[in-house]
């Protein structure tokens, strides 16, 4: 049954924003420089014909949505080419209703059908776009629906995600697990968030595989820039408390050692917790089972920082059905990469895995949906960084925010192009600077986000594609 507050998509814009990091970022197998952003905007319009405009921003993170021997260039202009076609794509599609409701049945009928033809017009490629990277290249388009929504009504985005705003509730989105008694009729995803999301929250800074941890390191071309070089220095300068732990995956040594060398660093600066990061690397349970077995056996207290284990095993679940109870039985296991939408998440509970990392840049309304069925199952959550900069740190800190986590959010944009957010930090400072462990989402007021666009004095480039009707 339509609502009075439903919408329709009456325009769209496109924009890139290139980044470049101040030292390399180690991802997996490659190493990080410099990220396209993604902005867009997209204008809805009402049955009573009011307008409003709302934005969204996403790093087009290459090396983490498409692992390949392709180069960076390939695959960094594909992803902004089938940009430029989900924009024309949204404005042609003629879904109504609330942003969920739009933002699952775009993801259900256009997007599958619009990254097949993609990949079939680019065989030259001699492999496909992988669906990762067609819902980040979609995730800006859904999130500027989001705000765009909560512009027009004059309300914060999460105040709408229920049964006020939303004609249909979760049982037309999810379906339970088999065996599990769990009834999603006349639940909204109001139900699952925090009634009183926290204004701060727990920061967790990442420890890449080229970051320097000690002295001895230095080799006198690290940047001068007034920002930390040295792992002890960026806990003393933040106040950290949590650790994330980039690990290689294919090499145990270096793994072992690299968690023993920053987990000795950080429990003597204050340090209380770690998470393992291997990024898709591992193809065995055995790899990680007997690093954490021998690090529970040898440095105990290290063992017991690790809150976590994040994605070590390809992020292709339906083809590596890896059965990961072994690891779960260890510590926490968490789905990244993976967690593609709710139903890789219910694959992924089946095969041991434990909890969820939740993303902005697998789409809002994907978020939102994965945590609501994550919840109802059981299964914990976290909110991990795509090294989010400007306008794409406010939805992902509103997400862990409001969704509740096992420990606040991963934010490291701030490690690695800390000057791209000047213009935001202007306006949001608490949240583009971690203090005492902490970042501060007070500034975030009004209706949407809580972007407060109009206040941030930042010059774009010309749009790649702009479409008003």
């Amino acid at each position: 049954m339509r609502k009075d507050t439903d919408i329709r998509i009456a325009g769209a814009g496109l924009l890139f924003l290139p980044v470049r990091t101040r030292v390399p970022l180690k991802f997996g197998t490659e190493t990080v420089t410099g990220v396209t952003c993604a902005r867009t905007w997209i204008s809805v319009r009402d049955g009573k014909g009011r307008t409003a405009r709302g934005w969204g921003e996403t790093p087009l993170s290459v090396q983490w949505a498409w692992p390949s021997k392709l180069s960076f260039e390939a695959r960094d202009q594909a992803l902004k080419e089938f940009c430029v076609r989900l924009a024309e794509a949204w404005v042609e599609f003629d879904g109504a209703g609330h942003p969920i409701e739009i933002g699952f049945d775009f993801q259900e009928e256009i997007l599958p059908v619009l990254a097949a033809r993609f990949n079939q017009q680019h065989t030259k490629w001699g492999e496909s776009m992988p669906w990762l990277a067609a819902l980040i290249c979609c995730s800006p388009f859904d999130m500027a629906l989001h705000d765009a929504y909560g512009q027009l009504h004059q309300r914060p985005i999460y105040q709408t995600y229920n049964s006020e705003f939303m004609s249909r509730d979760l049982g037309d989105f999810l379906v339970r697990a088999e065996g599990v008694r769990v009834n999603f009729k006349n639940q909204y995803p109001e139900d699952f968030l925090l009634r009183e999301p926290p204004s701060q929250i727990r920061a967790w800074h990442l420890v890449g595989g080229l970051d320097l941890l000690e002295p001895s390191e230095l080799t006198g071309a690290e940047p001068q820039d007034g920002y930390p070089v040295l792992l002890p220095d960026w806990i003393e300068r933040d106040g950290l408390k949590c650790l994330k732990v980039k690990l290689r995956g294919n090499d145990a040594d270096w793994d072992y050692q690299r968690l023993i060398n920053v987990g000795t660093i950080g429990a003597a600066n204050g340090i209380e917790w770690l998470s393992a990061d291997f990024n898709c690397t591992v193809t065995e349970p055995a790899y990680v089972n007997s690093l954490l077995d021998k690090l529970r056996d040898e440095f105990p207290r290290i063992y017991g920082m690790i809150l976590y284990v994040e994605q070590p095993f390809p992020y292709e679940l339906e083809q590596h059905r890896i059965d990961a109870h072994s690891v779960a039985a260890r510590k926490p296991l968490f789905l990244d990469e993976s967690a593609h939408d709710w139903k890789h998440v219910r694959l992924g509970r089946e095969l041991g895995w434990s909890g969820v990392a939740l993303k902005t840049c697998k789409t809002q309304t994907g978020a939102l949906l994965s945590c609501c069925w994550a919840k109802a199952h059981g299964m914990a959550l976290m909110v991990q960084d795509l090294t989010n900069p400007m306008l794409a740190l406010i939805p992902h800190a509103l997400l862990a925010a409001h969704t509740g986590t096992i420990m606040g959010v991963e934010v490291n944009a701030m490690q690695f192009y800390p000057d791209a957010s000047n213009c935001e930090a202007k306006v949001h400072p608490g949240l583009y600077r971690r203090r005492k462990g902490q970042i501060d989402l007070s500034t975030l007021q009004g209706p949407g986000f809580g972007y407060r666009v109009n206040e941030i004095e930042r010059s774009l480039p010309a749009p790649a594609f702009e479409f008003e009707n």
